[in-house]
């Protein structure tokens, strides 16, 4: 068995809507059948009981190799406690090489699951050991170590639930919500709104109850001290000799560094030492009793309140402490840091010395029924628990917790408040404010140790987005084999031309809104072929883009999948024979029409899927769209378009010197005399173009009047559609300058320069190269095409001959001409620049070059200043 090109595919992919690992995996015959390796089974089911192999009872088709891997890697993730369900294995149409497709809930876990399940099966075929055990912790402590933790984990379900889209901008708490303009980030139980001078406040215990007591919430007396002694005086002053204070650091978090609950000089200096680790000035203050309570604001509301406990054991008269707080420790709630609902006991000198105050050891054995304090505090962090309070919390209560927020500054905060109970006013118990805390943990509020779980994910939501707001921008995804990217440029034209600001991908760069007065309003951003995820990932990155329009080449699709969850409209310009055949074990247009159509799988369920009803393999897509479906067509009597019309959906057509975009007894007619893409019809395969815009920009609800008029000022230049039948004028002499680089392309390209009028005698030459990752038939097919409709044929071969021998492009290139029914002169020439000069020198006036260029935007700039010269 040998696995290659392993593969994240991180959006909805060819097989479904789940992140993924995919590798491509090839079996010797004798893998075929696991049944043929004598006792494999049955090692590998010793190795890892759990796998899920399909019983031999149960089984419709052989069991390889690849299927056993499947199962394994999927297996291995369950077991290690990740939320993994699917996973597939498909044969190729090339013998023994199989595509495994297994589903992960965290990228580095699938791929680290994958990495044992191939030691697990090449254990299993050996007859050698496989540390199940080990392998299983790994898979576990990697998915707790990188998985959101619970606060973020929450927000983010309660975004998933509201329908929006969500992204993280790092492994650790960072978050993105909805896409482009309408976009919001976290961090951990911190939103972009969240004031750095607040949270600043916040981390200043002193300054907060100054401002606390200005705003007249209770909060305990005391004052910053400048050394261990200075710090016993402080104690001093906040009463008489034996009144408990807390030390604990002017800018800590989670407890650290904080001492409760002392009324002897030495541990009072003692403690000064210890905060003083924790930050840069150290705060005495009186110590309040009572319970230690937690209270979390968001925006105005109180959204819920817990009692924290601080981490304890309880006596049975027969185990040590120590082994007492091994038992309670191993509660699976309980985790190292804070992935889990609750953290273990931590077994410290600090918990030794608070043993000690209470006359234990660690040895010690507590009488049954026996209350053991590990340590003062009840932070969670440090193994406390919580217990929920949020339906005792007296208004009063509440008030002051808000105003405490407001007064510090934050959207989000955590109020601790320390008083018997939380049923009675702060003042009528002494009780009071004793921190403001940002980005306050949520996991006492969501899985308390007793009591019920509060919806504060949801809550913070719903301060971050309005009711019925998804934070989601126009979305339109555009394939098909030829007229991707003119389509996408034209639906983007078309989106501006609404005044919305656009971001576009597509096979020549990547663009975002840039000045009106520049590039047509955009700035490119990335150059080059951009038509893949990464690319439409970065656009939604973009806080400037209002609505997006991307290009989606099969490639992509299949190397991660889409790079959004789903699209507004999906639009598919035709397949034809297809491209790029034989790459990816891609061999048919059925195929690649399976490859193509996910964008149409994934359009909202109140989206619209635009698709060519003349093309076969286009048409049938309507069947797996969630959504709606507009055909169109050059004949409005095409009869899928016809069928579809008929019941009363949307249809684009073409009639006679009007594009018609109609439904029902509805028509909006759109003048080919007004669109100058298609030079008043002649160019066939632009005037297809302009229906697909057209339906995806009715799609989109764009007014009909921006589609009109964003038609009309619409041009295929270099500038607006580089490389999309640029015409330049040389000494008299047409210049065609196209990027067709496919059979069908081409003969969309001759046919329309059949209708270009060219005086008697003129002549047409060619300019042509190919593609080396085509297959030999589809470059040879290119210049049997070409052979039979110019006189001059030029080829030439570039540096990137893609994977090719030197000279082997050209040679199909030279088969296929053999023949050619109107070809006269042939030229072989190596340099792209070097082969137009040659067929610029053979022009006469009246003549015309087709010129199949390959470096787009350069060549188009030669082709610029040679006309120009």
């Amino acid at each position: 068995m040998e696995v290659s090109r392993i593969r994240a595919l991180r959006g909805p992919n060819l097989w479904g809507r789940h992140t993924a690992i995919a590798a491509v995996v090839q079996c010797a015959p004798e893998e075929r059948n696991i049944a043929n390796l004598p006792g494999f089974e049955t090692r590998l089911r010793a190795r890892f009981p759990e796998i899920a192999l399909i019983e031999p009872a149960e089984r419709e088709e052989c069991l390889t190799l690849a299927h056993a891997l499947e199962f394994a890697a999927l297996g291995l993730q369950a077991e290690a406690g990740c939320p993994v369900t699917f996973s597939q294995t498909t044969a190729t149409l090339d013998e023994g090489i199989y595509q495994v497709v297994v589903e992960y809930s965290e990228e580095k876990v699938g791929k680290l699951a994958f990495d044992y399940a191939q030691q697990l099966i090449q254990s299993a075929l050996d007859d050698t050991p496989f540390a199940l055990a080990p392998a299983l912790k790994a898979l576990n402590d990697l998915d707790e170590d990188i998985r959101l933790g619970p606060s973020t984990g929450a927000i983010v379900n309660a975004a998933v639930a509201r329908g929006i889209p969500y992204r993280r901008l790092t492994e650790g708490s960072l978050v993105q919500f909805g896409w482009g303009s309408q976009q919001r980030r976290i961090q951990a139980a911190e939103t972009d709104a969240s004031s750095a001078v607040a949270e600043a406040i916040a981390q200043d215990k002193e300054l907060t109850k100054q401002l606390l007591h200005a705003a007249g919430v209770p909060v305990p007396n005391g004052r910053t001290a400048r050394d261990a002694e200075d710090a016993w005086v402080a104690a001093q002053e906040i009463g008489a000799p034996g009144v408990p204070v807390v030390v604990k650091p002017r800018d800590g978090n989670q407890g650290k560094g904080v001492a409760v609950k002392l009324t002897q000089a030495a541990e009072i200096m003692a403690a000064f030492n210890v905060a003083e680790q924790y930050g840069s000035d150290v705060i005495v203050e009186r110590y309040v009793h009572g319970n230690d309570f937690r209270l979390l604001v968001v925006g105005k509301t109180l959204v819920a309140a817990a009692r924290r406990d601080p981490p304890q054991v309880l006596g049975d008269g027969v185990h040590t402490v120590q082994a007492l707080v091994e038992q309670v420790n191993r509660d699976p709630r309980r985790g190292e840091g804070h992935a889990t609902s609750l953290t273990k006991i931590r077994f410290d000198e600090i918990a030794l010395a608070t043993l000690a105050k209470q006359g234990y050891e660690a040895t010690s054995i507590p009488p049954k029924g026996a209350r053991v304090m590990l340590r003062n505090n009840a932070n969670l962090s440090t193994g406390g628990t919580a217990t929920d309070v949020t339906d005792d919390v007296h208004p009063e209560v509440a008030a002051a917790a808000i105003a405490a927020a407001q007064m510090v500054g934050l959207d989000i905060a955590g109020i601790d408040v320390v008083c018997e109970t939380m049923l009675k006013p702060l003042q009528e118990q002494g009780g009071g404010i004793v921190e403001v805390n940002a980005a306050p943990g949520l996991r006492m509020h969501l899985s308390p140790s007793f009591g019920k779980g509060r919806a504060v994910g949801e809550a913070i939501i719903s301060t971050m987005f309005a009711p019925g707001e998804n934070a989601r921008i126009p979305v339109a995804a555009v394939t098909g084999t030829n007229g991707k990217t003119t389509t996408v440029r034209l639906l983007a034209h078309m989106l501006r031309t609404s005044g919305k600001r656009v971001g576009m991908t597509n096979s020549d760069g990547v663009y975002v809104p840039g000045p009106l007065h520049l590039n047509g309003g955009y700035r490119r951003i990335d150059n080059g072929d951009c038509s893949g995820p990464r690319s439409a990932r970065n656009v939604l990155l973009h806080p400037q883009v209002d609505a997006a329009v991307f290009e989606t080449a099969r490639g992509g699709i299949l190397r991660e999948g889409l790079g959004f969850d789903r699209c507004d409209v999906a639009v598919v310009t035709n397949i034809g024979q297809g491209d790029h055949l034989g790459l990816n074990h891609i061999h048919t247009a059925e195929e690649i029409a399976q490859v193509k159509q996910v964008i149409v799988q994934n359009v909202h369920a109140h989206g619209m899927a635009v698709l060519n009803a003349a093309d076969p393999l286009v048409a049938n897509m309507a069947d797996v769209c969630p959504g709606k479906v507009t055909y169109f067509a050059m004949d409005k009597r095409h009869p899928v378009l016809a069928e579809h019309w008929a019941r009363g959906e949307r249809v684009v057509y073409l009639d006679k010197t009007d594009l018609i975009a109609a439904q029902g007894e509805q028509r909006q007619v759109f003048p080919l005399a007004d669109i100058p893409l298609t030079h008043n019809g002649l160019i066939t395969f632009q005037v297809e173009n302009a229906l697909a815009a057209i339906g995806a920009g009715w799609g989109l609800g764009l007014a009909w009047s921006v589609l009109h008029q964003a038609l009309k000022t619409f041009v295929s230049d270099a500038q607006t559609a580089p490389g999309r039948f640029n015409l330049f004028q040389y000494r008299g002499a047409t210049l065609v300058a196209d990027y067709g680089h496919n059979p069908d392309a081409i003969l969309a390209l001759v046919q329309a320069i059949d209708k270009m009028p060219q005086p008697a005698g003129a002549k047409r030459s060619v300019v042509i190269s190919g593609a080396g990752d085509r297959r030999d038939e589809d470059i040879r097919q290119q210049t049997e095409i070409l052979g039979a409709a110019f006189d001059d044929v030029i080829l030439y071969q570039d540096a990137c001959q893609r994977g090719r021998e030197d000279g082997e492009v050209l040679a199909l290139l030279r088969a296929g001409l053999q023949g050619a029914k109107r070809t006269t002169h042939t030229q072989e020439i190596t340099g792209e620049f070097v082969a137009i000069d040659a067929a610029l020198a053979r022009l006469n006036p009246g003549d015309l070059c087709l010129i199949l260029i390959d470096q787009v935007d350069v060549a188009l700039e030669y082709i610029g200043r040679q006309c120009q010269s």
